[in-house]
């Protein structure tokens, strides 16, 4: 067995130690505003419910630990002392992981991530509508860790109101988790389906993805693309060229001729397909030849 001293590893080796050695972990999907009501979106995995009374969760939005900065999410808790915890199912797990992007202070990461703002009853924080839970919270306190990048601040949020999917509970009235289908973080790339295992999502580009809120109309508003099928639309830095979509449908006409007279619905079916595989660009191309 191979032993370590924290003191002995680099701040971003021993990060990668503990996250893939204490996992998987729940993911608290925070939303939050700053004192002018700007909306913020972004998930933690140092997450968890410690106490039923008073109801109390705890999350920590890191100090980053390559250059040392906070995180919007933690300005903004620190100046209103609201948060609205929202739960990460499979449906939007490539949703949630887009919003993680490291935007500007000024963009909306539910636009960006394709997720619909819903106005909370108590906080000022607005829900995730396409979450099947969701914990409006007050926060009692913050215990900051530390001062050096990776450094903890534990959050410490009351929740004040729930908010549980109808569909999500059986019939005594108690949350069915097969049908809640939660999703939670591991190492790397990670992700554990609580119902199915571990599977894999790349990490949100560096370059910053084009987002949700830059695609036509016919695409953000599909009935055949899913949440996650946007997610990974919106991870991308830039889109394919009309040359390089024109030498794709050439390359493909023989097995899908006329695909580029089809119907969008036609179109978004196929490149729902390719996404099912992750093949990211071929469904690009399909849906703008």
């Amino acid at each position: 067995m191979i032993s370590f001293e924290p003191k002995d590893l680099s701040t971003g080796k021993l990060h990668g130690y503990l996250l893939s050695a204490v996992a998987p972990r729940p993911i608290a999907f925070a939303s939050t505003v700053d004192k002018d009501g700007n909306p913020n979106l972004s998930p933690f995995s140092f997450f968890n419910v410690f106490s039923a009374n008073p109801p109390i969760l705890i999350f920590s939005p890191a100090r980053r630990v390559r250059n040392n900065t906070t995180k919007h999410t933690l300005e903004n808790v620190e100046e209103t002392k609201e948060v609205v915890i929202n739960v990460v199912n499979y449906d939007i797990v490539h949703q949630m992981s887009l919003s993680s992007t490291e935007y500007p202070e000024n963009i909306n990461e539910f636009d960006k991530a394709g997720l619909t703002m819903l106005q909370s009853d108590i906080v000022k924080p607005f829900r995730v509508a396409e979450s099947p839970v969701q914990l409006e919270c007050k926060v009692n306190d913050i215990i900051k860790l530390g001062t050096e990048g990776g450094a903890g601040n534990l959050v410490i949020c009351e929740v004040v109101k729930l908010h549980i999917e109808d569909e999500m509970l059986n019939e005594e009235g108690i949350i069915d988790q097969e049908k809640l289908d939660l999703v939670a973080r591991a190492g790397g790339s990670f992700y554990s389906r609580a119902k199915k295992g571990f599977f894999e999502i790349p990490k949100p580009l560096s370059t910053l993805g084009i987002g949700v809120d830059s695609f036509p109309e016919h695409i953000k508003n599909s009935m055949i693309l899913t949440g996650n099928d946007l997610g990974m639309l919106g991870n991308v830095e830039k889109l394919p060229t009309t040359a390089e979509v024109k030498t794709f449908i050439e390359e493909v006409s023989e097995r899908y001729p006329n695909i580029s007279e089809a119907s969008h619905r036609e179109k978004h079916k196929l490149a729902h397909n390719y996404l099912s595989f992750g093949d990211i660009q071929s469904a690009w191309k399909i849906l703008l030849s």
